[in-house]
């Protein structure tokens, strides 16, 4: 079947284009089985299996569990047909009552069943009942604001993570008065030689990276059933990249093979794309530790939800000069604050704190990162 045949919105013809995804792979979610954007996006990021957000809704309309249903849209996702069909007979003689009530003219879910339906008689007393305590307490100026495509992925896959991995977070103090005099004494020559500016964020990338190869099970994958661990021989080394509009996740491939400067300038690279939006899929797959720096905005520390399937993910404040002791005085240094969320179900404790032990003796003595 060719693009002119498939039933798809304009926004979502124009994002597959941008993100390289094939419409003909992708089971629509809107009416008789029309493409949406959102039906991309989520084809980028998701693993197999799932199910449509207007089969998701009709299905937690009407309370059906869809733990046994067997999806028949791509990679066995659950389509509208196959709640439609699971519902067959229960609550309409005509399974298109239950497709249309929840699909506007553009194909787009519905914010809830259209008069008439068994859901909306159901509601409706205690909706005349709310209505004059509503009436009672009148709102404030609100603005509306719709959840782009972007922010409604990144909505779903955080939620996913939080609520499926148990993890723990280590919290760290690093002396950076070593990174940062190196990252001084390097400024120019690389400056000069690249055009490209060093930062500290660079250093730590290939620390962590260094580190990492040490650390395997820092740097693994737990298998979808939850029976294997996965571990890696390489470093795909994820950047988290925050925009207005939300958050994208470039990732750096094969960075164990990589000095500071080739990494320093492929980090660059996928930045620049991201906030151009110029990322391919290819950009944003195949990650196995993520690091999430929001110290450039004055943060003193944070912990960040694991970019699953990572089973780690560092999180770096800002670098904040603090009287410290050394050698029985005190003296003042950078001090910055990483720290570290596990998931606990392929990470303890103790294998979590030895990689942020040699990633801290490490920041502290960087020469050997050039070598």
């Amino acid at each position: 079947m060719g693009n002119d045949k498939l039933r798809a919105t304009p926004a979502a013809r124009s994002l597959a284009q941008r993100m390289g995804v094939d419409l003909n792979a992708i089971a629509g979610s809107g009416y008789k089985g029309r493409i949406h954007a959102e039906d991309v996006a989520e084809f980028s990021y998701e693993k197999a299996g799932g199910i449509t957000p207007l089969a998701k809704k009709i299905a937690d309309t009407f309370g059906l569990d869809t733990s046994s249903i067997q999806g028949t849209g791509f990679r066995g996702k659950i389509t509208r047909a196959d709640v439609a069909k699971a519902l067959d007979g229960r609550y309409y003689p005509n399974l298109e009552d239950i497709i249309d009530p929840f699909t506007d003219t553009d194909g787009a879910v519905a914010s809830a069943p259209v008069a008439g339906s068994a859901a909306a008689k159901a509601s409706a007393p205690a909706s005349s009942a709310a209505a004059p305590a509503a009436a009672a307490a009148p709102k404030g100026d609100i603005e509306i604001v719709p959840m782009n495509m972007m922010r409604r992925v990144i909505a779903k896959r955080m939620a996913d993570s939080y609520f499926s991995a148990p993890t723990f977070v280590l919290n760290y103090e690093v002396d950076m008065y070593e990174a940062t005099k190196l990252r001084k004494q390097l400024l120019e020559p690389i400056k000069e030689k690249t055009g490209k500016k060093l930062t500290v964020t660079d250093i730590i990338s290939i620390a962590v990276v260094r580190t990492l190869m040490n650390h395997p099970y820092i740097n693994a994958t737990l298998s979808a059933d939850g029976s294997q661990i996965e571990l890696h021989n390489y470093v795909n080394l994820a950047m988290a990249v925050g925009m207005d509009e939300g958050l994208l996740v470039p990732v750096v491939h094969g960075a164990e093979k990589l000095g500071l400067v080739d990494l320093m300038l492929r980090l660059k690279d996928i930045t620049e794309r991201a906030v151009g939006k110029k990322l391919t899929p290819a950009d944003q797959e195949g990650s196995t530790f993520t690091i999430s720096n929001l110290g450039m905005y004055g943060v003193e520390s944070f912990t960040s939800i694991i970019n699953q399937p990572n089973s780690a993910i560092l999180s770096i404040a800002g670098t904040k000069e603090m009287p410290v002791v050394r050698n029985g005085e005190v003296v003042i240094r950078p001090i910055m604050k990483m720290s570290l969320t596990s998931d606990h179900r392929v990470i303890n404790g103790l294998a979590a704190a030895k990689f942020m032990q040699e990633l801290k003796a490490t920041l502290e003595s960087p020469l050997p990162l050039l070598v």
